[in-house]
């Protein structure tokens, strides 16, 4: 396996089956993307109330929202890389709402499994330094996001 991720699943709500699903979609992309064997991450379920406390705290956004990730590898003002050779490459940490994964399959009209592979993939890419703050970045991500979940066979 490519990739080593410590799931939390604070909800009590999620399957066994829903995290086989969330960990083979992100091995199948960090294949794609040709990701460091070994490399770590983290996938947290949690509640609208969690996340938005999540929001409010780091993106000041007093809101729920379906997906946060937090890169590691993205450096900050006065931050020093840690490096080293038998040291793993920590991709970070993705958070994702249960309760908005549930609305959006049913607003969107397809399946819950569909859907949480869709939000564990975008915040997978958000890892990676994807991105969709310019029209440019978001038809990029938004077209790889696509092709991902076509090629692993979980379509709408």
């Amino acid at each position: 396996m490519k990739l080593v991720i410590d799931f939390l699943d604070e909800t009590n709500e999620v399957s066994e089956a829903a995290i086989m699903l969330v960990d083979s979609v992100l091995q199948f992309a960090a294949e794609t993307e040709s990701i460091e064997e070994g490399s770590e991450l983290s996938v947290s379920f949690v509640d609208n109330a969690r996340i938005q406390e999540i929001n409010k705290q780091f993106r000041e956004k007093d809101a729920a929202t379906d997906v946060i990730s937090f890169a590691m590898e993205e450096m900050g003002e006065d931050e020093l890389a840690i490096v080293g050779a038998d040291m793993p490459r920590i991709l970070g940490d993705i958070i994702i709402s249960i309760e908005r994964t549930k609305e959006q399959a049913a607003e969107y009209g397809h399946s819950f499994d569909r859907e949480l592979g869709f939000l564990a993939l975008h915040g997978f890419l958000h890892l990676l330094g994807y991105d969709h703050m310019t029209e440019e970045d978001e038809t990029v991500m938004f077209t790889k996001q696509k092709d991902i979940l076509a090629a692993y066979g979980l379509s709408r």
